[in-house]
C-alpha cells in the first residue's frame, strides 16, 4: 500500500514516514499543500493523510481539488485538538476522516487500515492465488506446509502480483508503486527483489511462478 503523507513540520513528518515504513508502508512525503495536490492527482496511491495548516495551499483545499479533480482515494485530515470547525469543513470538502493532534501513531495506524477497508479495491488479510497464501498480517507467502517471510519491498510486489495474477507489470510500476516516483534507488532494484522472489517460490515448491514478458515486465502465472 502507497501512502501520501502532507505536513510542513518536519518532526511529525520524519516520525510518522518512518512509522509507516516499519508498517510496510510505502511512503511519499510533502512540505507544502502545492505539492501535496500534485502528487494526489499524479501519483498512484492508496490513502493520503494531510495536515490541514500547510503553506502554499491549506489541506483543504488539497482534498477539495483533488476530489474535483477525480481523486478518490481515502483521505484522512490532521487537524488541531479544539478545531471542531477545521472536522467539519474537512469532512463537507472530501476527506474521509479526521485525526486530531496529538495523535497517538496507533490510532493513525488503524483509523489507516480502518480506511483502506472501505475501498472498494480492498483486498483481504490473506491473499490467494492457486497454491499461494499470501499473509498481509504477519508478512509471509506459504504454499501448502511451507511459509517464508518476506522483506518490506519484496512483500509489496508479491502483493501487487497477487492482486492482479495474469496481468503484466512493469519494473516502472514497480518503482513507482513501491519505492516512489521521486527516488534515489536504481531500477536493478526490481530484478534483486524479483529473482529473490523466484527463489522463495522454489524453496516453497510452489506450482507458481513469476514469468517474464520479454521488454513489458512480470506476471504471475502457473508454472509451466
Amino acid at each position: 500500500m502507497k501512502i501520501l503523507f502532507a505536513e510542513d513540520d518536519p518532526d511529525i513528518r520524519r516520525a510518522v514516514a518512518a512509522l509507516l515504513q516499519k508498517n510496510n508502508y510505502t511512503v511519499e512525503t510533502a512540505d507544502n499543500g502545492v505539492d501535496a495536490l500534485e502528487l494526489l492527482t499524479e501519483g498512484d496511491f492508496d490513502a493520503a493523510v494531510l495536515d490541514i495548516m500547510m503553506p502554499g495551499k491549506n489541506g483543504l483545499d488539497v482534498v477539495r481539488e483533488a476530489r474535483k479533480k477525480g481523486v478518490r482515494i481515502p483521505v484522512m485530515m490532521l487537524t488541531a485538538m479544539d478545531e471542531i470547525d477545521d472536522r467539519i469543513n474537512g469532512l463537507d470538502a472530501g476527506a474521509d476522516d479526521y485525526l486530531p493532534k496529538p495523535f497517538a501513531g496507533g490510532e493513525l495506524l488503524a483509523r489507516l487500515r480502518a480506511l483502506l477497508r472501505r475501498m472498494e479495491s480492498f483486498t483481504p488479510d490473506v491473499l490467494t492465488f492457486k497454491d499461494l497464501k499470501l499473509d498481509k498480517k504477519g508478512f509471509t507467502l506459504s504454499s501448502g506446509e511451507k511459509t517464508v517471510s518476506l522483506g518490506n519491498k519484496a512483500f509489496q510486489m508479491m502483493e501487487m502480483l497477487m492482486r492482479s495474477p495474469g496481468t503484466v507489470i512493469s519494473a516502472e510500476q514497480f518503482m513507482e508503486h513501491v519505492w516512489g516516483w521521486d527516488t534515489e534507488v536504481e531500477i536493478n532494484v526490481v530484478w534483486v527483489n524479483i529473482s529473490q522472489l523466484r527463489k522463495q517460490l522454489q524453496t516453497l515448491g510452489s506450482e507458481t511462478e513469476i514469468g517474464v514478458v520479454r521488454g513489458l515486465g512480470y506476471s504471475l502465472r502457473k508454472r509451466a
